[in-house]
């Protein structure tokens, strides 16, 4: 089975890019998390990879950092989520938005992410839920090292709130010493109200 390949980008057309290793161009699939990190073509880049073999194909999927390859894995695992969906889930929200929405049980917001449907969504909610609580630190993530505030602002974005108004919310509940989670889920109780009135 192929873990990474390194070699030059050859071309890129989203999904998808043409990684050309030793004269061998493989085609590899990655979200657009990943996709919008990639250097232009003609560039040297490093992909982990996660290789599915079928009858019919042998796809590749690559991934920007081994956090985003560990969720994709997790994902496959859950029933009724194949590769293109994982993709799309990766592609929609970041490895901290998507933590934070299976903390707060927020389906509303996961089916937000095109491909998802309420019933795929619950089913994350519920299946995904031991997975985090299994890597509580996410070892490798770019979001580890930031504030409870920076994380919970970039949550809310890829929630589908625009910048500013991730913004004001935040202001409105924030509070000293206060986790992501706890920030992410005062900020939405804070608007609710607001949304249905």
């Amino acid at each position: 089975m192929i873990g990474s390949l390194a070699g030059v980008i050859a071309a890129k057309e989203p999904p998808r890019l043409l990684l050309e290793v030793q004269g061998v161009g493989y085609e590899v699939e990655v979200p657009m998390s990943t996709y919008l990190g990639l250097p232009p073509a003609g560039s040297q880049v490093r992909l982990r990879i996660h290789h599915v073999l079928r009858e019919d194909a042998s796809l590749l999927f690559g991934f920007a950092t081994e956090v985003e390859r560990e969720l994709f894995r997790a994902l496959l695992k859950v029933n009724s989520v194949g590769p293109k969906v994982a993709l799309a889930i990766l592609s929609g929200v970041s490895v901290e938005a998507f933590r934070a929405a299976v903390a707060l049980d927020d389906v509303a917001g996961l089916t937000r992410i095109p491909g998802v449907g309420r019933k795929t969504a619950e089913r994350l909610v519920v299946e995904m839920r031991g997975y985090f609580k299994d890597a509580p630190h996410l070892p490798g993530s770019p979001a580890v090292a930031q504030a409870p505030r920076a994380e919970a602002l970039h949550a809310l974005q890829a929630l589908g709130y625009k910048p500013p108004e991730a913004q004001r919310m935040l202001e409105k509940v924030a509070r000293e010493g206060a986790t992501t989670e706890e920030l992410i889920r005062a900020a939405l109780q804070a608007a609710a109200p607001q949304e249905r009135a």
